[in-house]
């Protein structure tokens, strides 16, 4: 313990354990790792007090990638445009339940509102993939 009472080492949860051994496990499926090491590893692993010891077990490792998630929709104009699409849509299958018209000719229209969206969306993405991380656009 230090000064103030607090311990110097940190006791691994069984989250630390999981990450740390997916992490050798996916160094191992990469060619990192031979077999006898992944399995020496994981051992050592599973068998870690304290999450020194955990760290001291991927040191060698490549850093993990983060994987990037699809933000387009997130886009406060991608949602307001989507907004649309859905009440124009559902407006069209009403006018469609009143009318007697035998085939279902909302499809067209709610095809290209659904088109129009997933553009946008493609757009609002392409274009945030090349703004700079504090969101200023360059000119």
């Amino acid at each position: 313990m230090d000064t103030n009472g607090i311990p110097s080492r940190l006791r691994a949860a069984d989250v630390d354990r999981e990450r740390v051994a997916t992490r050798v496990q996916a160094a191992g499926g990469e060619g990192r790792l031979t077999l006898q090491e992944v399995e020496d590893r994981l051992s050592a692993v599973y068998s870690a007090k304290y999450t020194d010891d955990l760290v001291a077990l991927t040191s060698d490792l490549p850093k993990p990638v983060p994987k990037r998630r699809l933000v387009a929709f997130g886009h406060p104009a991608v949602r307001i445009h989507l907004a649309v699409a859905v009440v124009l849509s559902v407006l069209l299958i009403v006018r469609w339940t009143v009318s007697e018209v035998p085939f279902f000719w909302p499809a067209m229209p709610m095809f290209w509102l659904a088109m129009s969206v997933l553009v946008h969306a493609r757009v609002r993405g392409a274009r945030r993939r090349f703004e700079p991380e504090d969101g200023v656009a360059v000119a």
